[in-house]
């Protein structure tokens, strides 16, 4: 093979050597490391006046106000546990509109005047920052001229130390707002909506006999799946290294298709890749608890246990952060993109979501379901929910990333449906014909062999095919995209969540009037109510199927199949005036999160578009037209020596190379091209001419790939990049 960047690549991945410090787990066992670096309750009771911590707590754990009087007094005591760990400066983090995490450094030190400095952090300084607004994402919010944004202190998450070989940070979890108080980020509307969400859920409870309830908060567990591939063939791929994914590539001889890498042994590589990244997030305080081998070659996957929502959606933001942070000292690219590689399965993050107190999840059945009152007015009012917001649901996962992955076989499909399972489905049809009598019960498990224990069995299967499916005692959300936060689907499912809990209390309050006796009917009125006009949206079965397209079709199901159709759920009034009546989002935050997601998948469309012209151009095209020079030099000499040359290789290459001369040409103009009309009508531009463009282009040059010699091909295939370890 010729020197060029794959072949370097291929040869720099056999001969790797980890140079990565080995890690001493017996030294520092795993336990002790947890929280290490967090500003958690632990460090605040020991370094905090006793009714300042209490005050604090309360904030935290019943979302009482903040009492502004105490931020000088908790800045000291994170200040010096802060320079303790080694921090020399402080970091207001919040997230942005564009999906991931910012953060704006300042030092401790403050210059005396007689040519010393000390080290400082005030109440205000905690509480409050000045970022620069002009530059993210407002949607029209803010104008370029109009720069002053605030981050403001999020008292319930805690703060952290972040590493670094050179120094460490104190980091503070914020929200960021505009200077007319309006939300420029992810956090302040998951807040929100969590405030919404208890205040609704809190009414049921009292209707349901709880006179003082506790807080009541969402939970969030996202299950994050991921690749890695040794980092020579990502820099050698402009594509991965642009775009995240891969714009060209021939299907590997081998896939998937064996099923042998689903939970099989971890190569002792990405292991040890691994276990530091688990390393690091123990210190930060999230519950890694789960890693396996996923189903596509080189794919992984890493999952908590669920927290408070909003806290689970920081440390997911960490989580993504820290496996793009490690892997390269391994040698190693994480790919966070929701289809790097076409043809195997590409990665979601399932969200388990819940809601609780700090004693009590409020969706678990318990051993008998039927019976409990309290479980089946929260999962009714969750069915309720998802019905009747399904296109908002739908619109929370719509990106350019996920519409390769959405209705593969890997995904759920972009309908979206609940699987409740057979236990339950059982309740509710009871319920529906108004005699609930009993649950199923899973009894045991008998595997036939006499030295193993007879197993537990589970009321009802899991269904792997639906995008919300109910997992015992949560829902889980398997639609959302791997590099997609979290918060948008926890702020859509908190609301819709919270508006049916309020139509649920309302309906119970006037049904009983105060008076308990009245309380069973009127419980199983409602119930039986609300499946009978929202069961449609309950499905079991394979959501794969194609029969149950059209059942979803004729049950009035929607199926919005890509972003551009399901962003527009966003701007619908009803959406718009549910997130204003709960406080989550006023009708401009929420008109300015459409065009900005709608702007955004514009952006990468083009910027796709754009390398893959390029990338067909200079790389693959000149690839093309040398392996058909030596096809017809080969040709021509054969002739000379008076032999006739068999030329179906040649017409073949020059078959192709014409095809994606032409397909080339289609999607410069694709690229080029300037929609006219409004935001929508460019988004509809880059679905309908820019991809077809790219998707023509990528065919023919992976028909090329698989002809032209192995020599002259320019960039790595998917054969080394998923089995080269």
């Amino acid at each position: 093979m010729s020197q060029n960047a794959r072949a370097s690549a291929i040869a720099a991945v056999v001969s790797y050597k980890s140079d990565a410090t080995p890690l001493n787990f017996r030294e520092i066992p795993s336990p002790s490391l947890f929280g290490v670096n967090t500003f958690n309750e632990k460090e605040m009771r020991a370094r905090l006046p006793k009714p300042i911590f209490k005050a604090l707590q309360r904030s935290i754990k019943k979302g009482d106000k903040l009492d502004s009087s105490i931020s000088d007094a908790v800045a000291t005591a994170m200040r010096d546990w802060a320079l303790e760990k080694g921090a020399t400066h402080y970091a207001h983090v919040f997230q942005p509109l564009t999906g991931i995490t910012a953060e704006k450094h300042d030092s401790f030190l403050s210059p005396t005047g007689d040519g010393s400095a000390i080290s400082e952090f005030t109440g205000k300084q905690l509480i409050q920052g000045e970022p620069d607004a002009s530059s993210f994402p407002s949607g029209g919010i803010r104008s370029t001229f109009e720069a002053r944004g605030y981050t403001a202190w999020d008292v319930t998450s805690p703060a952290y130390i972040l590493e670094n070989a050179n120094g460490t940070t104190l980091c503070v979890p914020t929200a960021f707002c505009s200077w007319t108080g309006e939300a420029l980020d992810k956090k302040t509307p998951v807040l929100r909506s969590m405030q919404a969400l208890n205040k609704q859920a809190q009414r049921v409870l009292k209707v349901l006999g709880n006179s003082e309830p506790d807080y009541v908060f969402a939970t969030g567990g996202p299950e994050q799946e991921y690749f890695l591939i040794d980092r020579n063939f990502y820099f050698s791929r402009p594509d991965l290294n642009i775009c995240g994914r891969t714009l060209f590539g021939a299907k590997s001889p081998k896939g998937q298709e064996f099923e042998d890498q689903y939970f099989g042994a971890i190569p002792d590589r990405v292991l040890a890749c691994m276990l530091e990244t688990e390393r690091e997030l123990y210190k930060l305080g999230v519950p890694v608890k789960t890693r396996h081998n996923e189903v596509a070659p080189s794919q992984y996957e890493l999952a908590p246990i669920y927290e408070n929502a909003n806290v689970a959606t920081d440390h997911q933001q960490l989580t993504m952060l820290m496996l793009q942070k490690i892997a390269p000292k391994y040698g190693l690219a994480c790919l966070l993109h929701e289809k790097p590689f076409a043809g195997i399965n590409g990665s979601g993050k399932h969200l388990n979501w819940s809601l609780g107190t700090d004693s009590a999840n409020l969706l678990e059945p318990g051993d008998n379901p039927h019976q409990n009152m309290q479980f089946l007015v929260f999962c009714a009012a969750v069915i309720r929910a998802v019905h009747k917001n399904a296109r908002l649901l739908r619109a929370s996962i719509a990106h350019a990333g996920n519409d390769h992955r959405l209705g593969a076989n890997e995904a759920p499909p972009a309908i979206i449906s609940i699987f409740l399972g057979d236990m339950l489905t059982d309740v509710f049809e009871q319920l529906e014909k108004g005699k609930l009598e009993s649950s199923k019960k899973g009894g045991y498990l008998t595997i036939g062999v006499d030295t193993l224990p007879a197993l537990p069995k589970d009321a009802g299967d899991r269904n792997r095919t639906s995008p919300f499916a109910f997992t015992g005692n949560k829902f889980e959300f398997r639609a959302v995209g791997s590099n997609q936060s979290i918060s948008g689907p926890l702020v859509v499912l908190n609301t819709i969540v919270a508006e049916s809990l309020d139509y649920v209390a309302t309906e119970l309050e006037k049904a009983t009037g105060g008076d308990a006796s009245k309380l069973a009917g009127a419980v199983q009125t409602l119930v039986q109510s609300i499946y009978k006009q929202h069961k449609a949206v309950v499905f079991n079965g394979n959501n794969y199927s194609e029969e149950w397209h059209q059942e979803a079709e004729k049950r009035g199901l929607p199926n919005l199949r890509n972003t551009v159709d399901a962003l527009v759920a966003i701007k619908d009034k009803e959406a718009i005036a549910l997130f204003d009546k709960y406080g989550v989002l006023n009708p401009r935050e929420t008109e300015s999160r459409y065009d900005i997601y709608v702007e955004r998948y514009c952006k990468d469309i083009n910027t796709e578009g754009r390398l893959c012209l390029g990338m067909a151009r200079s790389s693959i095209l000149p690839a093309a037209y040398r392996y058909q020079g030596e096809l017809a030099q080969t040709a021509a000499a054969m002739k000379a020596c008076g032999r006739t040359p068999d030329t179906s290789s040649l017409d073949a290459v020059t078959e192709l190379t014409g095809q994606l001369e032409g397909a080339i040409k289609l999607l410069q103009h694709a690229v080029e091209h300037t929609a006219s009309g409004d935001l929508l009508a460019h988004a509809k531009h880059y679905r309908d001419e820019v991809c077809p463009a790219m998707v023509k282009v990528r065919g023919v040059a992976d028909e090329l790939e698989q002809i032209v010699a192995d020599d002259l091909w320019p960039l790595p295939t998917y054969r080394e990049m998923l089995f080269i370890r």
